[in-house]
């Protein structure tokens, strides 16, 4: 879907650029996380391949063509969820979406997605009478207003309940599912966990690591396994290597012999790759 080539950006008032060289592509219906701490270029980034900045260096292939070949009609095939809602606080929910769709030629019936967040029964309501998890919601539907076959989605879940936050992960799935593709940026690394097919992790403008959530636990995690086990009425831990584990006289006896608990591979979280990869906590 995107290729990108030795992409470098500096803002006019910066004396070094935000992105320097980057290179990665979002493949056909993948999931795709762009990850890093605030301030790294994620959200420049973004905003290079949706066309509201320009003047980069590199290149910036879409579906195999310069980007900057593209006119407006660009805006057709893609879907912007921002991270700040925006909206006009004094029209309802239905009369922002209405005003939104003039500005397409071809949209979806919003009823279904309204019902589907939660938002049919408030939908003659003004904005501003909305909660932040509401306005998050009906962000989330303008950016699927226009049946788009890319989104780009900014910590689509921040602020929702478990239960809301669930609804638009599964809501983000199907799309994927019917063929779309999904650049997502978050903090949040279960998000990242569930959703994503490949991240990228940046770090200082640059992509610090690429690959898939797996196979980064593996790349960044220990080859142990954890035994948690009840000997009387203590509950105790073993650590035993992955290798030739199936061997392992000990392990074996101890499977067969005590009353398990758990057993735990010892790979790493994301957020703990994530501090690894770009070297800061995710709030810095």
């Amino acid at each position: 879907m995107y290729k990108i080539n030795n992409l470098k950006f500096k803002y006019p008032k910066n004396k070094e650029d935000t992105i320097k060289g980057i290179s990665f592509e979002v493949r056909d219906g993948e999931i795709f996380g762009l990850l890093g701490p605030s301030g790294v270029g994620k959200s420049t980034t973004q905003k290079l391949l949706i066309k509201l900045l320009s003047g980069y260096e590199g290149e910036i292939l879409f579906k195999g063509k310069d980007l900057k070949s593209y006119n407006s009609s660009y805006f057709e095939e893609v879907g912007v969820g921002f991270e700040m809602p925006v909206h006009f606080s004094k029209l309802t929910a239905e009369e922002n979406l209405n005003f939104f769709k003039k500005l397409y030629t071809s949209t979806i019936d919003t009823d279904e997605l309204l019902k589907r967040v939660g938002l049919y029964d408030d939908r003659n309501k003004r904005i501003g009478e909305y909660s932040k998890g509401m306005k998050v919601r009906l962000n989330f539907i303008r950016a699927m207003l226009n049946n788009p076959k890319i989104l780009f989605l900014d910590e689509p879940t921040n602020g929702l309940d478990p239960k809301n936050a669930r609804i638009l992960k599964e809501m983000i799935k199907e799309f994927k599912d019917q063929g779309g593709t999904v650049l997502l940026t978050t903090h949040l690394m279960n998000d990242v966990d569930e959703l994503c097919d490949r991240v990228a992790f940046m770090a200082n403008g640059r992509i610090a690591e690429i690959s898939t959530p797996k196979d980064l636990k593996i790349k960044y995690g220990s080859r142990e396994v954890d035994v948690e086990y009840r000997e009387g009425d203590k509950t105790l831990k073993s650590t035993f290597g992955l290798d030739n584990l199936g061997d392992n006289e000990d392990f074996v006896s101890m499977i067969k012999e005590k009353e398990i608990v758990t057993i735990h591979s010892k790979e790493n979280t994301l957020d703990d790759i994530f501090i690894k990869v770009t070297g800061v906590t995710k709030d810095e």
